[in-house]
């Protein structure tokens, strides 16, 4: 598909056009957080401790005094670290697995698919959980961990496609000219197999967003006093009959984030598939 055809259908999808301007303006939010936030994240002012939302602390304060909403956006960047870090490892390792599988086949495909079967055997949060608990919490742990449990789907779609791509005319062509099978995956294979992995990778920054925000909630991911949505939600948990606000903007935030994933990744998906084009 032509990219000009792509961008075509994508403006043509509004809700799509609307998750990829949310999905900007975080990118705009985390980049300019030092700017953007009114106060220090972490600092500390116990004269002011769980005041409701007002003109001077537009989001309201944590039980420290710290101002919710400068928490929010230097927040907005470790969320985005995590996604994105995350999926870029999930997605390495499942095209690697998959292109191998897909290309070679026989018993290298059947051995590389039962180490997926195993890997989905396991409840991938609660696995994660297992991990966590072993090692120090800390987001580079957590990004790892993410990415190490959560990259099965793309290699089964990248298997799928090289299995259906493989025989082709184009890559029969260019094996009969001489190219190395490592050629064939990266340079032949690999560009229109991808597709599909940008649609599962836009999907996954959201669920690595969730994930995250899930273990900082628990204490298990982004330790304080760096700002998370996660450890804000947990503030907000021990203060929910006092300051309501602690749990409702920090949830609207990663609402939104997920949402904005979702609904790009949709677009995408709709946009690449020419079956879904009415």
């Amino acid at each position: 598909m032509k990219r000009r055809e792509f961008w075509a259908r994508l403006r043509r999808n509004r809700l799509a056009m609307t998750g990829l301007t949310l999905v900007v303006g975080l990118f705009a939010v985390s980049l300019l957080a030092p700017w953007l936030a009114p106060y220090d994240p972490n600092f500390i002012d116990l004269k002011e401790v769980l005041m409701p939302p007002t003109s001077q602390h537009l989001l309201g304060t944590d039980p420290l005094g710290r101002d919710v909403l400068s928490r929010i956006i230097y927040g907005s960047a470790v969320s985005l670290k995590v996604g994105f870090v995350a999926v870029g490892l999930a997605t390495l390792i499942g095209l690697i697995i998959g292109a191998v599988a897909g290309f070679y086949g026989g018993w290298v495909d059947q051995v590389l698919m039962r180490l997926v079967d195993l890997m989905l055997c396991f409840p991938t949060f609660f696995l994660i959980l297992a991990v966590i608990a072993l090692l120090e919490p800390s987001i580079w742990n957590i990004m790892v961990v993410i990415g190490l449990t959560n990259w099965m789907g793309v290699a089964r779609l990248v298997r799928a496609e090289f299995l259906s791509l493989k025989e082709r005319e184009f890559v029969v062509a260019a094996r009969a000219l001489g190219a190395s099978d490592a050629r064939l995956m990266v340079r032949h294979l690999l560009p229109n197999a991808l597709a599909p992995v940008m649609v599962s990778a836009t999907l996954g920054v959201a669920g690595a967003i969730l994930t995250e925000s899930a273990l900082s909630f628990l204490g298990l991911g982004v330790q304080p006093p760096t700002p998370s949505w996660g450890n804000i939600l947990t503030a907000g948990k021990d203060n929910i009959e006092i300051a309501w606000w602690l749990s409702f903007f920090p949830g609207l935030a990663i609402l939104a984030t997920v949402m904005s994933y979702n609904l790009l990744g949709e677009g995408i998906r709709e946009a690449i598939d020419p079956r879904l084009k009415e």
